[in-house]
């Protein structure tokens, strides 16, 4: 019975003492906002027939279908026109500012916040891809997910050591900004009752917004640490719980694409990655295209390693030499799928998504070599901000409603 309460304890410790993955989530968040940019730059010119007031998918069809699924977007508040170019800029530039990690936790809300507005405008214009961005632009915002490879990291790496020397930090400006203006939007958008549709979307705005007050308010009167300790601890539980659901909704995915390609004669007999190959909208290079059909037992070979390999994978998250084996074979096939069925965004998801399991140490490494690049670059190496390594509690980034 001690050994299990012991075992119990240590489990709630490490759940509740720290944010764990602060690379996993730096680089999913990084994946999904350059995902999201990427695509929000190559279609800015078809912008209006995908998610304008006046594209096919018309708005009062989409207030029709947002009023009976209940689906959260905020371009049906207006179809003025102006109002959806201000709305689709500010959306690219949430994207871009969730990639550099500043003020994360209020990006990450601007980023989901677009996300969804666009893609519940118009949604017979999407693919799997699509779907997985949906679904992880929410979880994000429970994560911390700006504690390495951040603006946010950087500028508390800056804080804590001009503490350290005795220097006096100028109060943060940006973020109490920033708690403003969003609640005034907040506020405006429920009066005029323009919240999107549902409850759920809002619910969460309103929340975070109200946690930000919370925690600025017990940084600054609070005359004890234990309301910020408690603060952090709610975050912390927040934080994994999504990390946690990251991962088993990536699971998922391959889990049932596995199984229910198993149930499929094409996938049965070893010919199915033939077929779409040789479709004409899937096919950007049709010479390469050919090559990789033309040989009976290569097509073989992949159409039941991919089988295996998506259903295996759930299984193999306890073996670490087994799974990073199989990560590295499904990141090559979303790369492979990229190129040659033309797919680059539904790829850049995927992989995005596969990133979470990534091992610490190669993202250490890999955060190291960038690092080392940027220098060479700009020549201007930085020895008091080592900001590849994960920061000691003393030093994580505590800035409110912008971190």
């Amino acid at each position: 019975m001690n050994r299990l309460a012991l075992c119990l304890s240590r489990a709630i410790a490490r759940v509740t003492e720290a944010a764990l993955g602060p690379y996993q989530t730096a680089v999913v968040r990084i994946g999904f906002a350059a995902t999201w940019l990427l695509f929000l730059l190559r279609e800015y010119p078809h912008r209006q027939e995908l998610y304008g007031p006046d594209g096919p998918w018309s708005f009062d069809l989409a207030q029709q279908l947002t009023a009976d699924n209940h689906a959260f977007t905020a371009l049906l508040a207006s179809d003025n026109q102006a109002y959806f170019e201000v709305f689709y800029f500010v959306a690219v530039l949430a994207g871009a500012l969730l990639l550099v990690g500043w003020r994360t936790r209020a990006t990450s809300l601007l980023f989901m916040v677009g996300v969804l507005s666009l893609q519940n405008r118009s949604v017979f214009v999407g693919d799997g891809g699509d779907n997985v961005l949906h679904l992880m632009s929410f979880y994000l915002v429970f994560t911390r997910c700006g504690q390495v490879w951040s603006l946010d990291a950087r500028r508390a790496a800056r804080a804590s050591a001009a503490r350290a020397r005795g220097e006096r930090v100028a109060p943060d400006r940006a973020g109490p900004a920033l708690w403003a203006v969003s609640g005034l939007v907040l506020l405006v958008a429920a009066i005029t009752g323009r919240t999107g549709g549902g409850w759920l979307v809002p619910a969460v705005l309103w929340a975070t917004w109200a946690g930000a007050a919370l925690w600025w308010a017990a940084g600054r009167w609070a005359r004890t640490p234990e309301p910020r300790i408690l603060l952090d601890v709610v975050a912390n539980i927040l934080h994994n719980g999504a990390l946690f659901v990251i991962m088993a909704e990536a699971c998922l995915i391959y889990a049932t694409a596995g199984w229910y390609k198993i149930q499929g004669s094409r996938w049965q007999d070893g010919t199915a990655v033939y077929y779409p190959l040789h479709l004409d909208y899937f096919s950007p290079w049709p010479a390469l295209a050919d090559l990789l059909s033309a040989n009976g037992t290569l097509v073989m070979l992949v159409t039941y390693g991919t089988v295996i390999v998506q259903v295996a994978f759930p299984f193999t998250l306890f073996n670490r030499r087994v799974k990073n084996v199989l990560l590295a074979a499904m990141m090559t096939e979303h790369a492979v799928i990229a190129v040659v069925l033309g797919l680059p965004f539904f790829s850049l998801a995927m992989i995005a998504a596969d990133s979470v399991f990534l091992p610490t140490s190669f993202l250490q490494r890999l955060g190291g070599w960038a690092a080392r690049a940027r220098d060479r670059v700009f020549r201007r190496p930085d020895p008091e901000l080592p900001v590849q390594r994960f920061p000691e509690a003393d030093e994580r980034p505590r800035v409110g409603f912008g971190a």
